[in-house]
């Protein structure tokens, strides 16, 4: 969640984002061969999208859980499609051999959300900030709790003035 007062922003082109989804891929593929992947949407569509090619994984299955209702703020969490039985049975029950991916974890709120639905799942996100660090097992890049991350999805190309002033 970021501060309204605050300025601390985390631009990511979509070259950067496709590097950070293949790094975490490279990461991933020695763990153990995935049954499936379950993407948080709607931010973990795009590096699900790439993880899942990379490996060669076609069993996708999504997660619909609200919880940033104004892009700044995070709201109370709704689920608005849970993960299918047949994901949760999956390698002896409770998501074993799933991997769950989503772009971010933040307070960690979405992830102990989903880590309750797949407590055996992997849970992998490009994006770590502190306060959600401890729930997710593998990710890339960590910023600061009062940073806010600018999507290329989110962005137009503009000026964007010096961080100095």
């Amino acid at each position: 969640m970021v501060d309204a007062r605050s300025d601390k922003a985390f631009p990511v082109s979509w070259d950067q984002f496709h590097r950070d989804a293949r790094a975490l891929t490279w990461r991933l593929s020695g763990d153990q061969k995935w049954q499936a992947i379950v993407c948080v949407t709607r931010g973990g569509l795009v590096p699900a999208a790439i993880v899942a090619r990379e490996l060669g994984i076609r069993m996708i299955e999504t997660i619909c859980v609200a919880s940033y209702h104004n892009y700044k703020d995070q709201g109370s969490l709704k689920v608005l499609k849970p993960v299918s039985q047949e994901i949760i049975d999956l390698g002896g029950g409770e998501g074993a051999g799933v991997l769950v991916i989503d772009d971010l974890v933040d307070t960690g709120r979405t992830a102990r959300l989903v880590r309750e639905m797949l407590p055996k799942a992997h849970y992998a996100t490009l994006y770590s900030k502190p306060m959600g660090r401890p729930i997710v097992d593998t990710f890339i890049t960590e910023v600061s709790q009062d940073t806010w991350i600018y999507f290329p999805w989110d962005m137009g190309l503009t000026f964007q003035p010096p961080i100095a002033g």
